[in-house]
């Protein structure tokens, strides 16, 4: 019987009938694929405690017999890592969460995404051993998340005046939604409808973990305002240039005001 088996973390799961899942992964060598778990409400032989959320396991597939255009079906999943430290946490979980929800949303069925899959197998195993704080490796696949997906921002030099952040004068500038870019005091003709205004020092940090190497994120120091800063701008910007929001991040949201409130 035609299949294929391939490492794959669990991006979505619905119900389907009484007793079947439709699910969607992403894997490591097909892209996004969804495929159907028949009786895997009853079989614990074959799916027990692999197909939970952003679960990362080693799946079997085979193609449908009869309908062309019928789902593949997951024959097992041997689960490789359920990221339990992650599950404990409603933040960390909120945040996993948003960053399959995101992937789910964005990418086309059966395109290879290498790097993609890696960034968010990094970030879900970093933010599981708890070595570095959620906060950063959030921002961390925000940003690395919208250069994979071909909207990476401009926040290295004024987009109008081409002066590097270093050297413009003001300790703070626009980052514009809808170019995608940061535009210094001189060159703002009028107020944009959709941005918001980002100190230069929250810009050279998201530059730094965006650009070095991502083994070595460790190293970097946010302040407490650039957190915020930070969150702000990438959480206001991708659902702008994905034109949806997403119930992953309005639950992060209240989740934050409700901590503020106490």
């Amino acid at each position: 019987m035609p299949g294929f088996s391939t490492d794959a973390i669990l991006l979505r799961k619905i119900e389907y009938g009484d007793h079947d899942f439709i699910i969607s992964f992403l894997t490591k060598s097909k892209g996004k694929i969804s495929v159907i778990a028949k009786n895997a409400k009853k079989s614990v032989k074959r799916f027990t405690g692999a197909l939970d959320l952003f679960s990362v396991n080693h799946i079997h597939c085979t193609y449908p017999k009869k309908k062309k255009d019928g789902l593949t079906i997951l024959l097992q999943a041997d689960l490789e890592d359920g990221f339990g430290n992650i599950r404990y946490d409603v933040f960390k979980t909120t945040y996993a969460g948003f960053w399959v929800e995101l992937i789910h949303f964005w990418l086309e069925e059966e395109k290879p995404q290498t790097e993609l899959y890696d960034l968010l197998f990094f970030s879900l195993d970093a933010l599981n051993a708890g070595i570095i704080s959620g906060e950063v490796i959030h921002l961390l696949f925000q940003i690395r998340f919208m250069g994979l997906s071909g909207f990476e921002p401009n926040i290295e030099y004024c987009g109008c005046c081409k002066t590097p952040v270093d050297r413009i004068e003001q300790n703070k500038v626009l980052f514009d939604f809808k170019e995608g870019r940061i535009i210094c005091k001189k060159c703002i003709k009028g107020e944009s409808k959709h941005g918001k205004t980002v100190s230069k020092g929250t810009l050279k940090q998201l530059f730094w973990i965006n650009k070095n190497d991502i083994n070595r994120v460790d190293r970097i120091k946010f302040s407490g305002f650039a957190l915020k800063e930070g969150e702000s701008l990438l959480e206001s910007f991708i659902p702008f240039h994905m034109g949806r929001e997403f119930k992953s991040l309005q639950f992060l949201k209240r989740l934050r005001q409700e901590k503020n409130e106490f």
